[in-house]
């Protein structure tokens, strides 16, 4: 159901105003997340890239924490464990870890696409209705400027 947003009262528009910055605050958002979490994938992906031939035996240093590193040796060059969720890691080929990765980091782009045309969508009409709460605005005031004019008269 179309809205003749001219017809909507200024506290009507006010509430739609509210209303679409909260959901262009929420599709932001949203991409946002998907951004980060497709970073990760892509920063995983391209550190499959260490794992050949020329550097096993080579000594690592291995995370325990984001800030604690303990030294390792890379002994297969050939197998990682990769986390596919909720705690579940699955041993894979290098190749099918890189796969994964590209199969998800394509997950992911195709779902910021399907949320982007709406976020823009969201945000022509969120300037739609600033236009219209400006216009009837300007309206008021020339109203009591013509009404004060015509008083002092």
């Amino acid at each position: 159901m179309a809205v003749n947003l001219t017809e909507l009262s200024l506290p009507q528009l006010e509430g739609l105003k509210t209303q679409l910055d909260q959901e262009t605050e929420f599709l932001s958002s949203s991409i946002g997340q998907l951004k980060v979490v497709q970073t990760k994938y892509v920063e995983a992906k391209e550190s499959l890239n260490v794992l050949n031939k020329s550097n096993e035996g080579k000594e690592l240093l291995v995370p325990l924490t984001s800030s604690m590193y303990v030294p390792g040796k890379l002994n297969d060059v050939d197998h990682v464990l990769v986390d596919v969720g909720t705690g579940y890691f699955v041993e894979k080929k290098v190749e099918d870890g890189k796969e994964f990765f590209k199969r998800k980091i394509d997950f992911l782009t195709k779902q910021i696409e399907k949320i982007q045309p709406a976020l823009q969508e969201k945000h022509a009409m969120k300037q739609a209705v600033v236009e219209v709460m400006n216009m009837k605005l300007q309206q008021l005031h020339s109203q009591q400027a013509s009404q004060s004019g015509t008083t002092k008269a």
